[in-house]
C-alpha cells in the first residue's frame, strides 16, 4: 500500500491555526480511507462498481428524453440530500436495459462520497432467497441477522423489486422491509422492471389476465405499492435496451 506523500503515513499534518499556533489535524488521506471503507461496506456488486452519475450516457442516437430527465432528477436528489429529501427516496421504473440500476448506484456512490452516508446495495431476489435459506436448520444465519443491515442502512438500494414470483410470504417480507424503513424515515432507492400500476382487477377473465402485462401492484401487492408512493419519488424511464444497442457484447 502506497504511503501518503502528505503525512508520510502518520495520518496527521501540522497546520498553523488562525491564532498563529501550530496544531495537528487529520490528513486528507484519512477521509479518503474512510470513504473507501464506506463504499466497501455498501456491497455494490463488481459489475456495477464503476457506475457513476457522471458516467451515465443520455446523448446516444435514439435516446429517449425520459433518460435525460431521470439523470437530472438523480443529480438534484443528491444535491438536496438529506435536508430537502426528508427521508424520501427514488423509485426508478422502466423496461430492461434503460439504466435504472446505473442511476441508483450512481446516487448511492455520490451520497456515500459526498454526504458521508452509510449505504447498502441489495438485490431483491437474492435477499429473499437468502432469507428463505436461513430457515434451514443447518444454516447459522438467522432472518433477523440478514435483515438488520437492510433496516439500518441510511441509504438502501433495493434493486429489481418484484423480480421474485409473488406469494403471501414474499408480500409479507416486502411489507416488513418497506414499512420498517418508512417508519424510521430511512432513504430507499428502488429499481423495478414493472410499471407502477395497480394489480389486475378481479373482474378480468383468465385469458385477459394472462395477456395483460404484469404490474408492480401484481408483484408486491397494492398496499405496498401505495406505501411506495409515500416513500419515493417515481422516476419513469423508457427506451430500448441500452445493452442490446449501445453496449452489445463483442470480441476484439
Amino acid at each position: 500500500m502506497a504511503v501518503c506523500p502528505i503525512c508520510n503515513g502518520v495520518g496527521l499534518v501540522r497546520v498553523m491555526s488562525a491564532s498563529g499556533l501550530w496544531v495537528s489535524r487529520a490528513c486528507e488521506c484519512q477521509e479518503m480511507e474512510r470513504e473507501e471503507q464506506r463504499l466497501a461496506a455498501a456491497h455494490i456488486p463488481e459489475r456495477y462498481r464503476q457506475y457513476t452519475l457522471d458516467g451515465y450516457e443520455t446523448a446516444f442516437r435514439g435516446a429517449d428524453p425520459s433518460l435525460g430527465r431521470a439523470h437530472l432528477t438523480a443529480r438534484k436528489f443528491v444535491d438536496a440530500y438529506p435536508v430537502d429529501t426528508a427521508g424520501k427516496g427514488l423509485l426508478f421504473t422502466g423496461s430492461i436495459g434503460v439504466g435504472k440500476t446505473h442511476l441508483a448506484v450512481g446516487v448511492l456512490r455520490r451520497l456515500i462520497q459526498e454526504r458521508g452516508a452509510r449505504g447498502l446495495f441489495c438485490d431483491y431476489r437474492e435477499l429473499l432467497k437468502n432469507i428463505q435459506n436461513s430457515y434451514n436448520p443447518q444454516v447459522n444465519t438467522t432472518e433477523l441477522e440478514l435483515l438488520k443491515p437492510v433496516f439500518a442502512a441510511e441509504v438502501l438500494v433495493l434493486d429489481d423489486l418484484g423480480a421474485q414470483k409473488p406469494n403471501e410470504w414474499v408480500w409479507d417480507t416486502v411489507a416488513l422491509i418497506l414499512n420498517t424503513r418508512y417508519n424510521d424515515r430511512q432513504t430507499t432507492i428502488i429499481t423495478t422492471n414493472y410499471p407502477d400500476l395497480p394489480a389486475a382487477s378481479g373482474a378480468l377473465s383468465d385469458p385477459e389476465r394472462a395477456a395483460r402485462e404484469p404490474t408492480l401492484g401484481d408483484r408486491i401487492g397494492d398496499r405496498m405499492r401505495s406505501r411506495l408512493a409515500e416513500m419515493c419519488v417515481r422516476v419513469e424511464m423508457t427506451g430500448e435496451d441500452f445493452r442490446q444497442t449501445v453496449k452489445k457484447a463483442r470480441f476484439g
